[in-house]
């Protein structure tokens, strides 16, 4: 490679860094706010801190240009809300009386006023905080947030480039709020919300912003003209601006196609794309668009979303590459690296040889700043690193551990028979009428009840060595006596045992099978203060022993109703973990689906008739682009079918899915031939029934009727008429009553409270319908 002058010298940035610290202070600081044993100011100073702290890191990692506004107490796409003014009316006076809390009540919601709907930030398991919008919509800039964290960035010495979620995003993402006629198209207020983004511009500029960087990420999916169109006419009138910094118009997540060339004719001064995995073929089509003559490229070539190590002398090749094609190239991660955890070096439990292939966010950014070093100065001052990365690259490569000929020999010896029931639905569920014996609008939850102190306590114990594994199992006993006596005496007609031995609902399973690997510290954000530790897939997937049937065969010895087996899917246990990237997902996908299949057979062998396994991933998943989601849904239904086809008829095979958008995937839904479905609902007012019964889904479903992710406790009267809504387009004797998701974060008095109302209303309705 020709060795560039310092004075070409490339930047390395990011465009997002992890939000929690690292041992999660802003969680613990935001939750104790909530509980009121942090005041506002400590917590502010908390998240000052962390801001300061993860610049330091990343200028010290080799980022010579910072991000700033991507730290969020909650979620980056309601500040954005907020930075333009379009707050809901129900929560205004709460944002006017109070910022920080008007944001929580919003997020949350309160026991008067619903949040806002929450669902998948594109193919992430990241949630976002859905705008509500309608034709009297007012924006006004509000930039105080965004100037703030620009000026501590610099005040430190740094140079920094604040992020912002782009006004086509912004508009794309939103939705009609609640009582706005149906066919409204937020879109169209783009050129009332254009003059809100250029007054945040210009406020930006002010503070001394050089660059401004705006995510466009809905830009990769599949556009209509009309929509090109409108990023055409943002991005033309935000680049007219005078008195505006540099724009540097972002997209990730997959290739931009037919809005690449769009974005490249703007009058923007510079592009930031993503070169990793599908998005690869945007190198071939900035070519065919003539390349960024005269502006910058931000080349997105490390993989922020996955944790192995990058290939540097590929990603060496793909820049040296794009060179040619701007005046500037500089390097980057494809995305935020909000979605990776924060450091490798953390882990302790890992065998060293593995740990090597591994690069968490602070990883990644040590990777970035060699390869612009690199690309500046020739790869000869880069030497030992290249020789470090060739290494674990064919550590891993030459593993044992990444294959295992017999779960390979078993994969390929799969048939479509495998994946089949034995009978078809309508027989099924007559044989599972007459073996259950449920009322009309049977009652269940979705699995997981609230973790007590108690319970965390001793889990705590346990590891610490405190107590031992009788002492521990004699607590989860405990807590499943006491779910199981409520449920019986609250009413519901399908129990579970509560979970009260799963740390998550990935990590559980993945613990306990082979080819998985475990992290202590690989904490990433799912939404607001939740976080997960998703496991590492490293190699061949096998079940060495039954992983569930001991709690669920016990819950079941204290009730003579049903008890509901409890399975996480194959897609979400490969959605919510770190996938290898050696092999096709479909490949891992039946892997792992066998491995469930045994769990499911020894269940149903144990007396479990009804058995659960959850795909909340499905849709999350799901490719962008449309032409790429067939393969994708062939080997995803199918994997669930080969979980669960090898059950008697009788026995009810249940899933659920949750803050998705589902209508793209209905078809795929019927596909899973699952007996019952539970779905979220409350926060989106039934929209999936509607959607089911415009396909004309056969199967019986369970639309949620309580949120579990906001602290207020329905009435019953509230669960009644989504009920009521629900039965309009799901007949009663298909219907099912149940929360939107688990209820794992929630505290036991709202959620006794609450499955107590939503008892009550099943009884309401059926005694509506005439069914005692």
């Amino acid at each position: 490679m020709t060795t560039r002058t310092p004075a070409a010298a490339a930047r390395a940035t990011v465009y997002g860094y992890p939000r929690q610290g690292r041992d999660r202070e802003l969680k613990k600081a935001v939750e104790g706010y909530w509980k009121g044993r942090v005041t506002a100011d400590a917590l502010r100073a908390t998240a000052a801190e962390l801001r300061r702290a993860n610049w330091r890191e990343l200028a010290a990692a080799g980022i010579t240009e910072v991000p700033t506004g991507d730290f969020s107490y909650y979620d980056h796409v309601l500040d954005t809300t907020v930075m333009v003014g379009a707050v809901p009316e129900r929560h205004r006076a709460a944002v006017e009386a109070d910022a920080l809390d008007g944001c929580f009540a919003m997020a949350r919601g309160t026991q008067d006023v619903a949040p806002l709907e929450m669902t998948k930030w594109f193919d992430t398991n990241y949630h976002y905080l859905v705008p509500e919008l309608g034709p009297d919509t007012v924006f006004t800039a509000d930039s105080a947030k965004q100037v703030a964290e620009f000026e501590e960035a610099v005040a430190l010495g740094l140079t920094a480039r604040p992020v912002l979620v782009g006004p086509v995003t912004y508009l794309l993402l939103a939705k009609p709020a609640p009582g706005v006629a149906a066919g409204f198209d937020p879109l169209t207020l783009l050129d009332r919300l254009l003059p809100v983004y250029a007054a945040v511009l210009a406020d930006l500029r002010a503070a001394g912003a050089a660059w401004v960087q705006l995510d466009e990420p809905a830009l990769v999916q599949d556009r209509t003209p009309a929509e090109l169109n409108a990023a055409a006419r943002a991005y033309r009138d935000l680049g007219a601006r005078t008195d505006r910094p540099k724009l540097l118009v972002a997209s990730y997540f997959d290739r931009l196609g037919d809005a690449l060339p769009v974005l490249a004719k703007a009058p923007v001064d510079g592009l930031a794309l993503d070169f990793t995995g599908a998005a690869a073929a945007n190198l071939d089509a900035l070519a065919a668009a003539g390349g960024l003559p005269g502006k910058r490229l931000v080349a997105g070539v490390v993989d922020g979303r996955n944790i192995w190590v990058d290939d540097l002398e590929k990603s060496l090749a793909t820049l040296g590459t794009l060179l040619g094609l701007a005046e500037r190239v500089d390097v980057a991660a494809s995305c935020s690296l909000l979605h990776v955890p924060l450091d490798a070096a953390l882990e302790r439990d890992i065998d060293p040889q593995i740990l090597r292939w591994l690069a968490f966010a602070r990883q990644k950014t040590a990777e970035i700043a060699t390869l612009a070093k690199g690309l500046a100065h020739g790869t000869d001052t880069i030497t030992a690193e290249l020789a470090v990365n060739r290494a674990a690259l064919s550590s891993r490569a030459t593993s044992p551990i990444t294959r295992d000929p017999a779960v390979r020999a078993r994969a390929a010896a799969v048939t479509d028979a495998d994946a089949r029931r034995s009978q078809p639905y309508s027989a099924r569920a007559a044989a599972q009428r007459a073996h259950l014996g449920l009322p009309l609008l049977p009652t269940t939850t979705i699995g997981s009840f609230p973790q007590t102190s108690e319970l965390r306590t001793a889990r705590a114990d346990l590891r610490a060595g405190r107590i031992g594994t009788a002492g521990y199992e004699e607590r989860v006993r405990t807590e499943i006596r006491d779910v199981i006596s409520f449920q019986e005496k609250t009413g519901i007609d399908v129990l579970v045992h509560g979970e009260p031995e799963r740390n998550d609902m990935v990590q559980y399973f993945a613990e306990q099978l082979t080819g998985y690997l475990a992290t202590q510290h690989g904490w990433v954000q799912s939404y607001g203060t939740r976080y997960v530790r998703p496991p590492v897939l490293a190699g061949d997937i096998s079940r060495p022993e039954p992983m569930t049937v001991r709690w669920t065969a016990y819950a079941q010895s204290l009730s003579d109703r049903p008890v509901k087996g409890m399975l996480t899917g194959p897609v979400t246990m490969l959605a919510w973990s770190f996938v290898r990237d050696d092999q096709p997902l479909g490949d891992t996908a039946r892997q792992v689906a066998l491995a469930l299949r045994d769990e499911v057979n020894d269940l149903e062998a144990n007396g479990t008739s009804v058995i659960q396994v959850d795909e909340p991933a499905l849709r999350e998943t799901l490719p962008l682009r449309a032409a790429d989601r067939a393969a994708y849904l062939a080997w995803a239904t199918e994997a669930f079918r080969l979980t669960t086809a090898g059950v008697r008829p009788d026995t009810q095979i249940h899933t659920h899915m949750c803050y998705a958008e589902f209508g793209d995937i209905v078809q795929a839904i019927d596909d899973l031939d699952a007996d019952v479905i539970s779905l979220e609902a409350a926060r989106s007012h039934m929209q999936v029934a509607r959607e089911l019964a415009e396909h004309g889904y056969p199967r019986e479903a369970g639309p949620g009727v309580y949120d579990i992710h906001s602290p207020r406790v329905p009435s019953a009267d509230e669960a009644a008429a989504l009920l009521r809504t629900g039965l309009k387009a799901i007949p009663a004797e298909r219907l099912w009553v149940n929360p939107d998701c688990g209820l794992k974060t929630r505290g036991w008095p709202e959620t006794r409270a609450s499955l107590e109302n939503l008892v009550a209303a099943a009884r309401t309705v059926r005694g509506e319908l005439g069914s005692a």
